[in-house]
C-alpha cells in the first residue's frame, strides 16, 4: 500500500514537473438491455479540475457524443446494435489534453440483460405466471430483448417459504403454470432471461412470494346437472315466450279483423259427408244451358153460369146425352198443354197453355 501511494505521488510530480495531462483510468462501458454509458474515472491531477471529451468510431472517423464535460461518463444508446465500435475518451486542461484511451464494444455480445417483469395468480393448487421482457432503451417502437435475440428463454427458480431446495424450469413462453403445489404453502419464485446461443444469463428478478389455497373446484358431476338444467329453464322460458306471442297474435288479429265464418246452422248441415256431397251434386252444372217456358192463355165466351146448370139437369134426365154432355163440358174447360224445347224442357216443367178468346200472355223466364 505504501509502494503504491508512493509511485501515485511519484507520477503526480513527474506530470507536474513536466506539464502532461494525465489519461482517465479505469475506462468501460456499462451497457444494460441496449442502454450503453461509458465510464470512467478521472486521475489525479494538481493543477485543476479536469474536463474529459468522448467520441465513437463512425464510417472510419470519429463522432464527438460528450465534449469538454465535467462529468465522468457519456452515453451512447443512440448507436447501432449491430457491430463493433471503438469508444475513446481523453482528459483536458486549459489547452492541454491527455492521450485518448480507447475501448472495443459490441453492443449485442456485450450488453447485460436486466431483470423481466412478472406476475403471479394463485388458483387453488397451482400458480399461474406472466413474464414480461425488459425493454429495449433507445427505441421509438416497443421492442423487447426477446424480440432481439431468437434463443432466448426465461429460467425460473421456485422454491418453499423458509426452505433452501430451489426447483428450476425454462420455457420460452410468457406465461407458465406451476401444478400439483402443496396447499396451504407459501412458495416463492424470481424469473431472469437466458440466452441459449450464447449461453449468458440475465439479471435476477426480485422473488415473489404466494400462498396456495385448496382444491375447491365442483365435481364433473355436479357441472353436468347444472348445465343441463340450465339448458332446460332455457328451453322452457323460449316457450312461454312463444306461446305468449301467438296468443297476444291471434287475440290482436281478432281485434282488428275478426274473420268471416258460416252460420252454425250451415256448419252443422256441411259436418255430414252425405250432406255435403248432395249439396254438390244438386248444384247444376255451370255449362248447361238456359231452358225458357212460353205459356200462353186463350180466353173464349164461356156460357152463362145458368146456361151450364140447365144443360147438366138435361143431361141427368137423358141418358143417352151422357156422352155429350161430358164432351161438351169438356169443350168450354180450360185446355192445358205441355210446350217443351227439346228433351230437357220437358224435364225441366211442363208449358200450361189456356185458351182465351181475348188475352194472350207470353212469358220466358230462366230456370
Amino acid at each position: 500500500m505504501a509502494r503504491t501511494w508512493l509511485s501515485w505521488l511519484g507520477g503526480c510530480l513527474l506530470v507536474s514537473a513536466l506539464g502532461m495531462v494525465p489519461p482517465p483510468q479505469n475506462v468501460r462501458m456499462n451497457s444494460v438491455n441496449f442502454k450503453n454509458i461509458l465510464q470512467w474515472e478521472p486521475p489525479a491531477f494538481a493543477k485543476g479540475n479536469l474536463t474529459y471529451t468522448a467520441q465513437f468510431q463512425s464510417y472510419n472517423s470519429f463522432q464527438d457524443v460528450c465534449n469538454s464535460t465535467a462529468l465522468t461518463e457519456c452515453h451512447f444508446s443512440s448507436v447501432s446494435k449491430y457491430g463493433y465500435h471503438i469508444f475513446r475518451v481523453r482528459a483536458e486542461f486549459a489547452d492541454e489534453y491527455s492521450d485518448w484511451i480507447n475501448i472495443t464494444f459490441c453492443p449485442m455480445d456485450d450488453t447485460a440483460i436486466g431483470p423481466p417483469g412478472m406476475q403471479v395468480k394463485v388458483l387453488a393448487e397451482s400458480l399461474h405466471m406472466s413474464f414480461f421482457a425488459p425493454e429495449v432503451v433507445g427505441e421509438h417502437e416497443t421492442w423487447t430483448m426477446k424480440s432481439l435475440y431468437s434463443s432466448w428463454v426465461y429460467n425460473v427458480q421456485y422454491w418453499k417459504n423458509g426452505t433452501h431446495k430451489k426447483f428450476q424450469l425454462s420455457t420460452p413462453y410468457d406465461f407458465e403454470v406451476l401444478r400439483n403445489l402443496e396447499p396451504q404453502t407459501t412458495y416463492c419464485l424470481h424469473v431472469r432471461g437466458f440466452l441459449l446461443e450464447q449461453n449468458k444469463s440475465g439479471e435476477w428478478s426480485q422473488p415473489i412470494c404466494e400462498t396456495t389455497t385448496s382444491d375447491e373446484t365442483l365435481p364433473s358431476w355436479v357441472i353436468a346437472i347444472i348445465l343441463i338444467a340450465s339448458v332446460f329453464v332455457v328451453f322452457l322460458l323460449l316457450l312461454s315466450c312463444f306461446a305468449s306471442m301467438w296468443y297476444i297474435y291471434k287475440k290482436t288479429k281478432y281485434a282488428f279483423a275478426p274473420g268471416n265464418s258460416l252460420p252454425q246452422h250451415l256448419k252443422e248441415f256441411l259436418s255430414y259427408p252425405n250432406h255435403s256431397t248432395l249439396l254438390f251434386y244438386s248444384l247444376p252444372p255451370p255449362d248447361e244451358k238456359e231452358v225458357f217456358d212460353k205459356l200462353s192463355v186463350v180466353a173464349e165466351d164461356l156460357p152463362s153460369s145458368c146456361s151450364l146448370r140447365m144443360s147438366a139437369l138435361r143431361g141427368s134426365m137423358e141418358p143417352g146425352s151422357e156422352k155429350e154432355t161430358h164432351s161438351t163440358s169438356q169443350s168450354h174447360l180450360p185446355v192445358v198443354t205441355s210446350a217443351s224445347e227439346g228433351d230437357q224442357s220437358a224435364k225441366q216443367g211442363p208449358t200450361l197453355l189456356v185458351q182465351s178468346p181475348a188475352l194472350e200472355l207470353s212469358d220466358t223466364r230462366p230456370v
